[in-house]
């Protein structure tokens, strides 16, 4: 008694591609569990701005994680010291030591790179 397998390399090909198949299924599962890592991970109301996706790539299902908080960039990256001045009136306006400052400009330290995202990933995976 011989038993026969034939496989059609372009069915499968096409099966592991769909979305809603095993594998997009599998893959959305990942990208949402990254992805709530990564609200959990950044800093203040950033989180509020993650969402996630499963598409079609140039190679296949890839999972996209974005944030599009207006700041992301520089949480990520750090930013070097650098000098705040006033761009609508004639001085700064802020609270320092319970007491109410005006000054032309002032210095600022600069952050450290929070890298959110990458945490997010490394532990996501």
């Amino acid at each position: 008694m011989s038993v026969e397998v034939r496989i059609d390399p372009g069915r499968i090909a096409r099966a592991l591609r769909l979305r809603n198949g095993v594998v997009g299924r599998r893959l959305a599962e990942r990208t949402a569990r990254t992805a709530r890592i990564a609200e959990r991970e950044a800093p203040g109301s950033m989180g509020d701005y993650i969402t996630w996706k499963v598409e079609n790539g140039p190679r296949g299902l890839q999972g996209v994680i974005v944030c599009d908080h207006p700041a992301t960039r520089y949480v990520l990256d750090g930013t070097r010291p650098h000098i705040i001045r006033p761009r609508r009136a004639k001085a700064l306006r802020f609270q320092a030591g319970g007491r109410t400052v005006f000054a032309a400009y002032a210095h600022h330290p600069g952050t450290r790179a929070n890298n959110f995202l990458g945490r997010a990933l490394r532990e996501g995976a």
